[in-house]
């Protein structure tokens, strides 16, 4: 995963694997994507990151989805203390909700 802040002046900050706290704390609301999300974007010698804007909409239903779901571990130890009913309403219910599949 790679975890994406963005300062006021639109330079991008990237991490990989884990969330940064301090950088969270400056710039807060990172966009999550995946290793082989392309943050850039032209060619040759006019390359250049892509702006906030851009990434989110390059985003699929689906990979705003993944960044929203609790970890398995999370879902896996609140199924086992409430059942699959409750993991069905309580956790994976309002992500759908709030990023249907695109053209359903």
């Amino acid at each position: 995963m790679r975890y994406l802040y963005f300062k006021e002046d639109g330079t991008l900050w990237v991490r990989t694997k884990s969330p940064d706290a301090e950088l969270e704390k400056a710039y807060p609301n990172p966009i999550v994507v995946s290793l082989d999300f392309d943050i850039q974007v032209g060619d040759g010698d006019a390359v250049r990151e892509k702006t906030r804007e851009e990434i989110e909409n390059g985003l699929t239903y689906s990979m705003k989805r993944m960044t929203e779901y609790p970890s398995i571990q999370d879902q896996l130890d609140y199924i086992y203390h409430n059942g699959l009913t409750k993991w069905k309403s309580d956790m994976i219910k309002p992500v759908k909700d709030k990023f249907p599949k695109e053209n359903a």
